[in-house]
């Protein structure tokens, strides 16, 4: 995840980071990226069950039950092992997880636990009653999935009028003053939505963004071949990063990230490279405390029957189940070979990415769609998208003063 507002528009450095010892027990959200613990963040796919039909779902959900799926008593388990083991942030998500019954009270407990509990909806279920109990229930920020405006939205989506609803539990949580904001994965079937939304970003004031790239994981691994290639990604990011740096100019408060291409950590530098070095500089070395990939290592995710994956993309790989060993547990056991991988420091990674300069900003970008594209843990991300000359690792970077760093 790429804070572009932070460090484009330079509304974070360094010493932000380093005031809070760079510990993710005590760091403010948005600065989590920048820790040198790098507790995970953890995902919970709380159940499967969707009344959408997304084309790029990883979890591919359906509008049916899934039998197996974890009990409230099993989640409150879970909770007390996360806490224990000092995770910051749980998201839950599914699935749509204000179908499950329980939410709330789970979410509750993980607050009760002095963890943060993130909701990732399609948005399409909150109601008054529910934003008031969202509200009610402490969380610290929900994320609400719209993937164009009303026509291609509701395309994608599989569901005539999901864009409106969705819009409406938008304006809900506005109305109750919770953290809101939008979540949208760009693609060939809705890039040309891109301006508008961010126009509708601005409309709606609406404080957050995270445009998050295609990953090949569920239905999304069918869409792949509606993935962007490589020079329509790079003008896509360059027009995120525009128009974010236009809000910021023009005093508009709004919080833009992307997600799942870690390219766009090198591209970012590069930018600034180009028109102020000395900050460029700064902004390297949180890219560096940043990682890139943190699949394994800084997020992870349970899925609805409790099942542990490298992160919530990899559900054909699963590392172990928490009916059976803690998630603590699973996640320090590196005899899984994919697990190994994910920790190692460097990882071992192939073609373009294992010759890149910027590998410590990418860590080998998103290894799921290497897998998926290359049938190889270790290939190169397809989905990068600098040059030769861009990567080339005999051009040094820049490096800061210890006492800025440490």
């Amino acid at each position: 995840m790429l804070s572009v507002t932070r460090l484009l528009c330079g509304t974070a450095t360094p010493g932000d980071a380093l005031r809070y010892g760079r510990h993710s027990s005590k760091l403010p959200a948005g600065l989590l990226h920048f820790s040198a613990d790098k507790k995970p963040v953890l995902v919970w796919n709380c159940t499967r069950r969707c009344d959408l039909k997304c084309v790029h779902c990883y979890a591919s959900a359906a509008d049916r039950d899934f039998p197996g799926e974890l009990t409230t008593a099993e989640g409150f388990a879970l909770l007390d092992d996360l806490a224990g083991f000092g995770i910051p942030v749980v998201l839950f998500s599914g699935g749509e997880p204000l179908l499950r019954p329980d939410l709330f009270e789970l979410a509750g407990y993980a607050k009760s636990k002095g963890m943060r509990a993130v909701l990732s909806t399609n948005g399409m279920h909150i109601d008054a009653a529910t934003a008031d109990r969202i509200k009610e229930t402490g969380f610290s920020y929900v994320g609400i999935s719209l993937d164009g405006l009303q026509e291609v939205h509701d395309k994608v989506r599989g569901v005539r009028g999901a864009f409106q609803a969705s819009l409406e539990g938008i304006r809900r949580c506005r109305e109750r003053d919770i953290r809101v904001g939008l979540r949208y994965t760009v693609h060939k079937l809705n890039i040309d939505e891109l301006p508008g939304i961010f126009d509708l970003l601005e409309t709606e004031d609406i404080p957050r963004c995270c445009f998050y790239h295609l990953a090949y994981a569920g239905r999304g691994d069918k869409l792949k071949r509606f993935d962007l290639e490589p020079p329509e990604t790079r003008r896509a990011v360059e027009y995120v990063f525009e128009r974010t740096a236009d809000f910021h100019q023009r005093g508009l408060d709004k919080d833009i990230l992307t997600v799942d291409n870690h390219t766009d950590n090198a591209f970012l530098y590069l930018k600034l490279a180009e028109r102020d070095p000395e900050r460029a500089a700064q902004v390297l070395q949180m890219l560096e405390w940043n990682g890139g990939n943190q699949s394994g290592i800084a997020i992870g995710c349970v899925d609805n029957e409790g099942n542990v994956h490298p992160d919530q993309f990899s559900w054909h790989v699963t590392l172990g189940n928490v009916r059976e060993r803690p998630f603590s547990e699973i996640w320090e056991d590196r005899s899984h070979p994919l697990m190994a991988l994910m920790k190692e420091k460097p990882r071992e990674i192939g073609g373009r990415c294992g010759r890149c300069r910027f590998f410590g900003l990418c860590n080998g970008n998103l290894r799921v769609r290497a897998h998926s594209y290359y049938g190889d843990w270790r290939a190169e991300d397809p989905a990068c998208y600098l040059t030769e000359e861009e990567i080339d690792p005999s051009v040094p970077l820049p490096r800061l003063s210890e006492e800025v760093t440490s």
